[in-house]
């Protein structure tokens, strides 16, 4: 074995230590056990990433290929991205210890097993019973690390925890109705975990609280640096207010038209016109309720399925499969309208993806005829699904690791316009590009929010919207901003808020990923212009964007130079 395999190994090794994250990856090995989650865990964790930090330097490079080079610079960038999350401290103390996060570490991989695990039910029935028993001293040991958690993430564990006890009934019916034999066992394991749940929340409610979760200047420079994103704080806040301009002189242009085309009063606004579009194209609601939606969800994929294969633009996998749910209750907190959650990259088999979607009678504004095909698109194929049911059969250990937010969100974010411009909704492009251009909105907000929640500078949520950024809340104020250039429900804008506060540079990630990818698509266009162009530069792009596997995109412009496709920047 070389040196590269055995640090490859190793890698590997570190990061399937933890038994949660073996059961997103698709590894079947001792996936019964819940995660450690102590402060000495956490602890070994780090040592264990810088020790192989270390080990990168020992490896003699020059004789490596590019694929293995690149991946080598993919580790470090994901070995220091877990140092620096793990042991950074802000208000005295690490993460770790002010972060609740019982629900979300409990509750998902129940529900991957429940919902897309290919083994047989009473395996996963049984690492989920064993799990279950576990419960009562995680909890313990999850209260022992917290110190001070923040305010706003105790909420959040709270309302995710409530929504477990409809995960379990559910497990619960499956073991009923395909008799199990332990089915008792399992039902009285989580009548006890519930009753663990509700004694840690109570316990919970009685902690002081952090109301301060901003990291500081400079560790936000480092977060953002080992992201893989080669843009300083200035210049993506600079960024997002460009978009914004932008994205308001399109909106404003087409509320122009559609203002005339649908016969509105002349004073009718951006937030009106919005709202008459989505009353106008309100999806019917059938006898099954808000469960019909989904149905138009699966109709939608079939059509854009039809759309793209006509012209045979992405390259898709034969032996993939994507299936549309409704959000879990537990998992509604931290999900606004939809999410993906993508195949499990080191199973064998189909390449399976479950995209969710939250639905509720305030959100069905979120839920729209041309909405949905946007949501859909970004989703599915060609959007995520597409993409990471693509990344997941790549060759590389590491890659299959890895995950890129600029790579990954530039891609479908590029793609909402791009399927547009070729004529996706025909007669109804106009509307449905007001009302994307009104959702995308979010994406520069997204930046400003995110620059703010990490720093505490609130100079960052300045992005050129009148609103009223001032109040002392930070969830107030990034709400204001939110809400003014989107348009969102209520309910939709504080769950954007919540997964923003804990998913740190995740968000800020959507507006530089669509910037950088729509910059490296242009550039690839230049250099091969009159060779290779129209549709079968774009079939080209496509298949080189998905087979080359996870990374950021500085990396992969690295990859269309390696093939040819642009001119060397060194």
């Amino acid at each position: 074995m070389s040196p590269f395999e055995q640090f490859e190994s190793s890698f590997h090794k570190h990061f399937t230590r933890n038994p949660n994250r073996r059961v997103f990856l698709g590894l079947d090995q001792d996936l019964g056990q819940l995660p450690d989650p102590s402060l000495s865990e956490a602890h070994a964790c780090a040592a264990e990433a810088n020790k192989l930090l270390r080990d990168i330097k020992d490896i003699d490079q020059t004789g490596l290929d590019f694929d293995q080079n690149i991946d080598l610079e993919l580790a470090q960038l994901m070995l220091a991205s877990e140092v620096h999350e793990l042991t950074w401290v802000f208000n005295d103390r690490t993460r770790h210890q002010q972060l609740p996060e019982a629900g979300e570490e409990i509750g998902d991989p129940i529900f991957f097993m429940f919902a897309n695990d290919p083994r047989p039910d009473g395996d996963r029935l049984q690492d989920i019973t064993d799990r279950l028993k576990q419960v009562p001293d995680y909890l313990n040991a999850m209260i022992d690390r917290l110190d001070h958690p923040i305010d706003r993430w105790r909420t959040i564990e709270l309302e995710t925890l409530d929504g477990l006890p409809l995960l379990f009934d559910s497990v619960n019916n499956w073991a009923e109705h395909i008799q199990w034999a332990d089915r008792d066992s399992l039902k009285s394991t989580a009548e006890l975990a519930t009753d663990a749940m509700k004694a840690y929340g109570q316990r919970l409610q009685e902690m002081p609280t952090e109301r301060d979760f901003h990291l500081g200047d400079q560790p936000t420079r480092e977060l953002v640096s080992l992201s893989g994103i080669e843009l300083s704080l200035e210049q993506l806040h600079e960024l997002a207010t460009h978009f914004l301009a932008q994205n308001a002189m399109i909106i404003d242009g087409l509320h122009e038209r559609l203002v005339e085309r649908y016969d509105l009063a002349l004073g009718t606004d951006v937030a009106g016109l919005q709202n008459q579009l989505n009353r106008h194209f309100r999806v019917q609601i059938e006898q099954d309720g808000l469960d019909s939606i989904l149905g138009r969800y699966r109709t939608e994929q079939e059509r854009i399925l039809s759309f793209i294969d006509e012209q045979s633009l992405f390259p898709i996998p034969a032996d993939q499969e994507m299936r549309i749910l409704r959000t879990p209750s537990f998992m509604e907190p931290t999900i606004p309208a939809g999410a993906m959650e993508p195949p499990a990259p080191f199973r064998d088999g189909t390449r399976t993806s479950l995209v969710y979607l939250t639905l509720a009678e305030s959100l069905l504004d979120e839920h729209t005829e041309l909405s949905i095909p946007g949501m859909m698109l970004h989703e599915g194929i060609p959007g995520h699904h597409l993409h990471l049911a693509t990344a997941a059969a790549h060759r590389s250990t590491i890659r299959r690791h890895m995950e890129a937010t600029d790579q990954c969100e530039g891609w479908t974010t590029m793609l909402e316009d791009y399927l547009l411009d070729i004529g996706l909704m025909g007669d109804l492009t106009d509307e449905a590009r007001f009302i994307a251009k009104r959702e995308i909105n979010r994406i520069g907000a997204r930046v400003g929010i995110d620059l703010f929640f990490m720093t505490g500078d609130r100079t960052y949520l300045d992005v050129g919207i009148p609103c009223d950024i001032s109040p002392d809340d930070p969830f107030e104020a990034a709400g204001n901003l939110l809400q003014a250039v989107t348009g969102f429900t209520p309910d939709r804008v504080q769950t954007e808020l919540n997964w923003y506060s804990l998913e740190r540079g995740v968000p800020l990630g959507y507006l530089t990923g669509n910037h950088l990818v729509w910059e490296l698509k242009r550039d690839v266009a230049a250099a091969q212009k009159g060779a290779l162009e129209g549709t079968d530069l774009d079939r080209c792009f496509h298949k080189v964007f998905l087979e080359s596997g996870n990374m950021p995109v500085a990396f992969l412009r690295r990859v269309f130079e390696h093939n040819g496709l642009l001119a060397s920047s060194t």
